[in-house]
C-alpha cells in the first residue's frame, strides 16, 4: 500500500480513537454529575436505564478502540490492508468504510455465511 494512503488511514484511525476517548471522558464526567438522589422511583429508573444504555455504548466503543489500536499496529508492522485469512489486499473502499477490517470482503462474507449456518 502506498505511503500516502497509509498516512490517510492512520489519520482516520487516530481521529476515531480521539473521538472515542472524548466520549469516554464525557461519560465519566456525566456519571459523576448525575450522582444525585431521586425520590421519585420513575425518575430513578429512567436515569438508570439511560446510564445502562450509555455504558453499553462505551463498552462497544472500548472494543472498537482495541481494534483501532490493532489497526495502527498493523500500519507500523506493514501488514495493514492485507487479509489475515487469504493474504490478498483488502480493497480501499472496504478500508474507507471500515478501516479496522482484517478480512477482505470475500473472506468476511464467507465467515458470516458460516456463522449464519451454525445459528441456522
Amino acid at each position: 500500500m502506498e505511503i500516502a494512503l497509509l498516512e490517510k488511514f492512520k489519520a482516520l484511525l487516530l481521529e476515531q480513537r480521539e473521538e472515542i476517548m472524548s466520549h469516554a471522558a464525557n461519560t465519566v464526567n456525566d456519571l459523576l454529575v448525575q450522582a444525585e438522589s431521586f425520590p421519585d422511583p420513575a425518575d430513578r429508573a429512567t436515569l438508570e436505564t439511560d446510564r445502562s444504555f450509555t455504558l453499553r455504548l462505551r463498552e462497544r466503543e472500548r472494543h472498537l478502540l482495541n481494534k483501532i489500536d490493532a489497526a495502527l499496529e498493523r500500519i507500523t508492522a506493514g501488514t495493514f490492508g492485507i487479509c489475515e485469512q487469504c493474504g490478498d489486499d483488502i480493497s480501499e473502499a472496504r478500508l474507507e468504510a471500515r478501516p479496522v477490517s482484517t478480512l477482505c470482503i470475500r473472506c468476511k462474507t464467507a465467515q458470516e455465511e458460516r456463522e449464519s449456518a451454525r445459528r441456522g
